[in-house]
């Protein structure tokens, strides 16, 4: 299973899982039996994808998977590669399209890099969101 199949499914069965319209009261908050049976065959972004090694063709370790983003319209478009650095301090974060990743025998690869490929490819840079307010408890007794 690649990688891009890997988070589309789960996108999809999270998407999913609130795509019918809930009434104050009449849903419950968790997932359905049958849900939760097609999560348990999903993938954990946080366990098995984030901070994962990514290696090129050579098997050489050419940077980890710090972040994923995903797309408006709710597909994930992008691994945010982190190359360089040590310990997390002064990496250099690249983004990947998904579809460039593949996965075999359970290690993430990206075909054709090298580190300083990555290094001399242009940062990604995190668009500026405004934080909202914080919501504020009722005040109506």
């Amino acid at each position: 299973m690649t990688l891009r199949k890997a988070i589309l499914i789960t996108v999809a069965l999270a998407s999913s899982i609130g795509a019918h319209a809930q009434v104050a009261g009449t849903q419950p908050l968790s997932v359905t039996v049958e849900q939760s049976q097609a999560l348990l065959q999903g993938w954990s972004v946080k366990k098995s994808i984030l901070g994962k090694a990514v290696y090129n063709d050579q098997n050489q370790k050419i940077g980890s998977i710090r972040d994923l983003i995903v797309a408006p319209d709710g597909t994930v478009s992008a691994a945010i590669v982190a190359a360089g650095g040590f310990l997390g301090v002064a990496t250099h974060d690249v983004a990947v399209p998904v579809a460039a990743l593949d996965i075999r025998d359970g290690n993430l690869y990206l075909a054709g890099a090298t580190k300083e490929a990555l290094k001399a490819t242009p940062a990604f840079q995190y668009t500026k969101v405004q934080t909202p307010p914080k919501p504020k408890a009722d005040q109506k007794h």
